[in-house]
Parts: C-alpha cells; sequence; structure tokens
C-alpha cells in the first residue's frame, strides 16, 4: 500500500506554509490557476486545499475572484496576547510549586534553542521548539487543560510569529529569556519566573505589532491597545 501524501494534503501544506510565513501576505488575493502553477498541482487538490483553509480561517472565498488571505486584525492580536499572559503566568507559578525536579531540569536543558535572523527555515523549527517548550512548561504544572489551552493559544500565534522574528534580530534576547525562565523554575523563585514570562510575553507583542505595520491592508489607528 502507498504512503505517499495525497495531493490535496500536499497543497493544503504548501499553501497553508506560505500563508503562516507571510510569503501569501494578509490580505493578498490568490486565485486556483495561479496556485496551481506556483506548486505545480491540479486544480482539484489545490480547490480542496482552498476549502479546507477556509474552514480553518486561513482564507475567505471572494465569489467571482477567487480567495483573499485572511487579515490579521489588531483585535485578534491583542485578545490573544491577554490570553496568553492569563494562561502562562498561572503555568509558570504552577510549574515552579508543582514541577518535579526531573520535569525542571529538563526544562532547563530544552531552553538552549534559537534561530537565525532572516533564514526563515529556522524561524519554522525555532517555533516548534518555542511550543514544545512553553508545553512542557505547562505540563510541569500538572494540568493537562491549561497545557492544552497554551498549545493552541500558540498555534493560533504562529503566523504572527513569523512575522516578528523577522523584524529585527531577537535571538540572543529570546535565548537568554528562556534560559532565565528555566533557571527561576529549576530555582522554584515562582516571583521571578512570572516576571520573565511576563517580560517575554510583553516584547513578543510589541515586535508582533510593529512589524504588522509593514502590510497596508491592517488597520491601527483608533486602535486600543493592552497594557499589563
Amino acid at each position: 500500500m502507498s504512503l505517499k501524501q495525497p495531493l490535496s494534503e500536499q497543497a493544503y501544506q504548501f499553501i497553508k506554509n506560505d500563508i503562516v510565513t507571510c510569503k501569501l501576505a494578509p490580505g493578498q488575493m490568490i486565485g486556483q490557476a495561479a496556485l496551481t502553477q506556483a506548486y505545480q498541482v491540479g486544480v482539484t487538490p489545490i480547490r480542496e486545499a482552498l476549502r479546507q483553509l477556509a474552514q480553518e480561517g486561513f482564507v475567505q472565498s471572494v465569489p467571482r475572484m477567487g480567495y483573499i488571505v485572511s487579515l490579521i486584525t489588531v483585535q485578534d492580536i491583542e485578545e490573544i496576547y491577554e490570553m496568553r499572559m492569563i494562561l502562562e503566568v498561572s503555568a509558570v507559578r504552577m510549574a515552579a510549586a508543582r514541577g518535579s525536579i526531573a520535569q525542571l531540569k529538563a526544562i532547563l536543558h530544552a531552553a538552549n534553542f534559537t534561530y537565525t535572523y532572516k533564514d526563515p527555515g529556522s524561524y519554522t523549527e525555532f517555533l516548534a521548539q518555542n511550543a514544545s517548550f512553553h508545553h512542557e512548561i505547562a505540563m510541569a504544572s500538572g494540568n493537562q487543560r491549561l497545557a492544552d489551552s497554551i498549545s493552541k493559544t500558540l498555534d493560533e500565534l504562529n503566523r504572527v510569529f513569523h512575522v516578528g522574528l523577522d523584524y529585527r534580530d531577537s535571538a540572543e534576547e529570546m535565548s537568554l529569556d528562556h534560559s532565565a525562565l528555566a533557571q527561576a523554575l529549576l530555582d522554584r523563585n515562582t516571583d521571578q519566573a512570572e516576571k520573565m514570562v511576563q517580560g517575554e510575553i510583553t516584547r513578543s507583542r510589541e515586535r508582533v505589532l510593529q512589524a504588522l505595520k509593514r502590510f497596508p491592508n491592517i488597520p491601527f489607528s483608533n486602535t486600543p491597545f493592552a497594557t499589563y
């Protein structure tokens, strides 16, 4: 039996990857014919892929024109970062109190990861490691539902994370943040761990909001930003 990936799934992965990495920019019009030529995949797989991406909210159908890459709204970003702050502050406090020494040592060991600025391929690997790192912290809290919620929140931010990483070189800063957070957890220094994760989330939010100003389709005026 062949284990080859169906063409519709290949097309889905191609298009989704280009949306997540903003190669297909927010608000950009995309047509089936152009995608067929770009990815060398037939019309039917492209159509099926776009239908699935529309269901997931990555694209929106425009009658008689094709599809548009879904916009990233500032309100969405604010709401997701607020949720991240609530969830991850709770997670680090519980992890510092409840996590086993073995778990916390493993988190410290896993904190040593980074990316190469202006290398989009390294962004994808970095973000996968970042999601795993924060998920393991949440797992150390002993609350599976909290860990699942954090993973879902980070997944929602994946597209804007790529934009933020490309805005400026923050590789060293982020690596130091992760190591300091992991060390605070191992030391069971709850207040320091909370302070570190709050700072990390706030800086991430600021990078993303600044980076998104490069996209003219995203409105920024008269938008109340949350403060922490």
